[in-house]
């Protein structure tokens, strides 16, 4: 998935490129982005002193850079992005948020910035026990299984669900209160969430039962051993599914077969092994679950556009490429 010949890329399941901030939400959006502002004041990914809450700022478009979201909202405040999800490609720009409900290996990079107007982003982790807890509280009805989809997708933002998470940011400015009013403010953008218009697949994904919830247990099982030789009968029985089944709910949840995703995870460890000095390209190959140098190679090129050691030099040459790229893997970073 190296990105070349954006001709090659199927067509784009979503794009806002065209869409114009409404202005009802314009408002809100500035003050979003000047308070990110204040707090991150360089490019980079900025924890907050609110627990799950980052924001990420950058000053000029980038590169192509590969990572797994975490469950996660990712509202886009100013700029815009392109993310690609095995043949799915999202293309979207501020008013609208990316809701990530699943753990996916995804590639991406900032399309619209500058050092006047930098792309920035607020970025919320969302935790599943809010999820559950809302769920059981307020009644909301079972999801229909077309409501399932995948387990990434971009939607249009809503004044309530901005308002929430514009004074759950005012918050830094008042630290005296965030520890009281930080929790509620998180329940209620997962409330927005749930009863907006993507709330359906939180829904499918906070259930305990259900095809959804066993290709979760299967990503589980694949974060675990990605390292190992995959069996997919052996999986699928390890999470109660048969293997068509299995191959069917997989892909509509990832947009990917268990093959393909347990590949993204042995390339991306790969790559963070070898960036960080701690093995060779055929270490890195072996110690990822390659059997083969050769096919490695071959893979690794395909997805990041050179081979191993000229890749990872190309990267120590590009501290910006190397510091977007890091982010990427942090926990609940959709930035």
């Amino acid at each position: 998935m190296a990105w070349s010949d954006t001709s090659a890329v199927n067509m784009a399941p979503f794009s806002t490129n065209a869409a114009a901030c409404p202005p009802a939400l314009a408002d809100g959006l500035g003050e979003l982005a000047a308070l990110i502002g204040r707090h991150a004041q360089a490019d980079g990914l900025y924890p907050t002193a609110i627990e799950g809450l980052s924001f990420f700022r950058s000053s000029q478009p980038s590169e192509l850079t590969f990572g797994v979201y975490r469950p996660s909202l990712a509202l886009l405040v100013q700029g815009a992005k392109r993310v690609e999800v095995g043949e799915d490609v999202y293309e979207y720009n501020a008013s609208h948020y990316l809701l990530t409900s699943i753990d996916l290996p995804v590639a991406s990079r900032v399309t619209l910035a500058s050092p006047d107007t930098p792309y920035m982003c607020f970025v919320l982790d969302l935790d599943a026990r809010i999820t559950a807890d809302l769920l059981a509280e307020t009644g909301l009805p079972q999801p229909a299984e077309s409501d399932a989809g995948r387990g990434l997708a971009v939607a249009r933002v809503c004044p309530p669900l901005l308002d929430a998470a514009l004074r759950l940011a005012r918050l830094l400015d008042t630290p005296q209160d965030i520890q009281v009013l930080a929790p509620l403010l998180r329940r209620e953008i997962s409330y927005r969430l749930l009863n907006g218009e993507l709330g359906g697949r939180l829904r499918h994904i906070a259930r305990h039962e259900g095809p959804t919830h066993q290709v979760r247990q299967a990503i589980e099982w694949l974060q675990t051993h990605f390292d190992h030789p995959l069996r997919i009968d052996q999986l699928a029985h390890t999470v109660n599914m048969s293997t068509s089944s299995l191959h069917h709910h997989f892909k509509a949840v990832t947009a990917m077969s268990p093959l393909q995703y347990q590949k993204q995870l042995r390339l991306q460890e790969a790559r963070r092994l070898l960036l960080a000095g701690l093995a060779d390209a055929g270490a890195a190959a072996r110690q990822v679950g390659y059997e083969s140098a050769s096919q490695f190679s071959r893979e690794y090129s395909r997805q990041y556009g050179a081979p191993p050691l000229r890749d990872v030099a190309r990267l120590r040459g590009t501290a910006t490429t190397i510091a977007a790229g890091a982010s990427l893997v942090l926990a609940g970073d959709a930035g």
